[in-house]
């Protein structure tokens, strides 16, 4: 999310107000509809509203354009507690897909560009999504082949995207784009915003191993036309933009791995409290008390490296070491969540193997969050250039 929009007014008591605010949403609005939406492929475009009326999809965003400047800690929070009391990664990938379709936006789009595409997605009245990877392409983005051709004032699109979160229902779509053919690097990447019902474009749904009630497509791009004019910044400066954009994806994406994580321990402990075999409760027995001290080992740590990365994020301490933090953090956090959702659904048995119960379906989608955003091996040698090593 776009880190200009950061600020430190943010109380304790203003957090704790969002946090029960976001809690009680996620527990009415969310949890008791997600097996209904898993089994949809998506969920209720009206969610989208009711998040914006709560001012959750404008928390980070300037006022003058509808949103609620905040600070990392607070944005972290909505993340953390959303995926806690939620226990959906689909639902929050498509709800908050504007979070990283938005920031290339809001940091290098013109007044003008931010004041036609901003105000509408913050109110919950259109879809923002970012559409990088390529088919066969992953994380080598400098590779990337949909190429963008001056023609008089406009630019002609051609190419494909795939793994598009909210790719099926989008209205606004931040691309990434080759504008000069002759360079085969980073350094002939733009990033252009396109009105998705331009002519031209076709999506096509992928079927996912979780994330089920998120829309995910392939998107092709034949002779779409767009105006120069929603082009973002200078034209070859895209892949500096997209790197810049990961690391707020990153961070984001560790605190829902947290909240995933703690979802998990929570459903783990409740079933160890009630459920009973030969004669006692599952939580009187001493390894079962074990593994979740194993669990919470993990949470906590996760806890405070997110807590302490988010203070520096805050604080402006966004050089170099911080961003070998946030690629180490997010590994680490989606390890947390992986190791969780593994111990709970072995901790509830046969009831883990179930579809319905929070565990089983982060098990099935701690895998997107290990991949998505940069893999493990990525994020490490990513991290070791940071450090010099």
């Amino acid at each position: 999310m776009n880190t200009a929009a950061g600020t430190t007014d943010f109380s304790t008591e203003d957090l704790q107000n969002l946090q029960t605010t976001v809690e009680r949403f996620a527990k009415q609005a969310i949890a008791p509809h997600v097996p209904a939406w898993e089994e949809a492929g998506q969920f209720d475009r009206s969610l989208y509203k009711q998040a914006a009326d709560l001012g959750m999809l404008g928390l980070g965003y300037p006022e003058h354009l509808g949103g609620t400047p905040a600070p990392w800690r607070a944005r972290n929070m909505l993340s953390q507690t959303l995926a806690r009391f939620g226990g959906s990664g689909g639902v929050m990938a498509s709800l908050f897909s504007h979070n990283i379709g938005l920031p290339p936006v809001m940091a290098h789009g013109s007044a003008e560009l931010q004041a036609e595409v901003v105000p509408s997605v913050l109110l919950g009245e259109r879809i923002a999504a970012l559409a990088i990877t390529e088919p066969g392409g992953g994380s080598d983005v400098a590779g990337l082949r949909t190429t963008a051709r001056a023609d008089g004032g406009d630019y002609v699109i051609d190419g494909e995207k795939v793994f598009i979160t909210s790719g099926l229902r989008a209205d606004w779509i931040t691309l990434a784009v080759r504008t000069n053919p002759a360079s085969k690097g980073a350094s002939g990447i733009s990033m252009v915003v396109v009105p998705a019902d331009t002519p031209g474009i076709t999506r096509t749904r992928l079927h996912k191993m979780g994330w089920h009630s998120s829309d995910t497509a392939q998107l092709r791009f034949e002779g779409v036309r767009v105006p120069q004019r929603y082009r973002l910044g200078d034209e070859g400066a895209g892949f500096k933009m997209i790197m810049g954009n990961f690391n707020g994806e990153r961070l984001a994406m560790s605190a829902m791995a947290l909240g995933f994580a703690e979802a998990c321990f929570d459903e783990a402990l409740n079933w160890a409290r009630q459920r009973q075999t030969f004669g006692a409760a599952l939580i009187e027995r001493q390894a079962i008390r074990h593994k979740l001290m194993d669990m919470q080992m993990r949470i906590s740590s996760t806890q405070a490296w997110v807590d302490a990365v988010t203070q520096q994020a805050d604080a402006g301490q966004t050089g170099a070491e911080w961003v070998a933090q946030v690629c180490l953090l997010k590994n680490h956090a989606t390890q947390t969540m992986q190791f969780c959702a593994d111990a709970a659904v072995q901790l509830l048995g046969g009831m883990g193997y179930m579809r319905g119960t929070v565990s089983e379906r982060v098990y099935r989608e701690v895998k997107v969050m290990m991949i998505g955003g940069g893999a493990e091996e990525i994020m490490k040698e990513l991290a070791a250039k940071q450090l010099g090593i």
